[in-house]
């Protein structure tokens, strides 16, 4: 008795179908690796013919692309580099040492400290320009005011220099400021405000000229 073709055929399918037949296939992951090799070897086999010195040109384009993105990520970094650590204290819209104390206390009612420690060091620099303990000057850093203003406030020295670095930290150093750093400082401002400048042969009424 002859079995029918179709009968035959899924006899055959049905035995082949066995796992014992299967055991050294490859993988669904290394099938699916297998399938994006062969695509990404044909879009490059295809690259490599419309380029000019086939494979060998791809190659020297590729390595040129890479280059130059290297390149401009380099530049890019320089520059944004220079831009955090060369700007000057104040914006270029001048405000009075008042309007910068309004500024800082806004911003702590909101319990911002970063904006109102930033507003406040404004505020003593700007008061201090006001008092003519420093002359005002465009581009001046808080590390250069309270380097400046420690000449004539001697006893206040060291603390207006380490509000100076603790500005310079949460401003271009990614750090974070606190209550207790604000706090610091709105306290350093009033005494200032009622601290009288002494100042030296080397330190005019009119501050310090660079």
């Amino acid at each position: 008795m002859t079995t029918p073709r179709d009968a035959a055929r899924e006899a055959a399918q049905r035995e082949l179908s066995k796992p014992i037949y299967h055991q050294h296939d490859p993988s669904f992951l290394q099938r699916a690796l297998n399938w994006l090799w062969d695509k990404v070897s044909h879009l490059l086999g295809a690259a490599s013919s419309a380029t000019p010195g086939g494979a060998v040109g791809l190659i020297v384009v590729i390595a040129v692309v890479v280059a130059l993105i290297v390149a401009l990520r380099l530049r890019l970094g320089r520059i944004r580099t220079a831009s955090t650590t060369a700007t000057g204290l104040f914006d270029d819209r001048p405000r009075t040492a008042a309007e910068h104390r309004a500024a800082s206390e806004e911003h702590a009612s909101r319990q911002q400290w970063a904006p109102a420690l930033q507003e406040r060091m404004r505020a003593v620099v700007r008061s201090l320009e006001e008092r003519t303990v420093l002359d005002p000057r465009p581009g001046r850093t808080a590390d250069e005011a309270a380097a400046e203003a420690g000449r004539a406030l001697t006893e206040h020295a060291a603390r207006l220099r380490a509000a100076a670095r603790v500005f310079d930290d949460v401003t271009y150093g990614g750090r974070s400021a606190t209550q207790e750093s604000y706090t610091t400082l709105r306290d350093l401002d009033t005494e200032l405000q009622h601290t009288k400048p002494q100042f030296t042969s080397g330190t005019a009424a009119g501050g310090t000229r660079a």
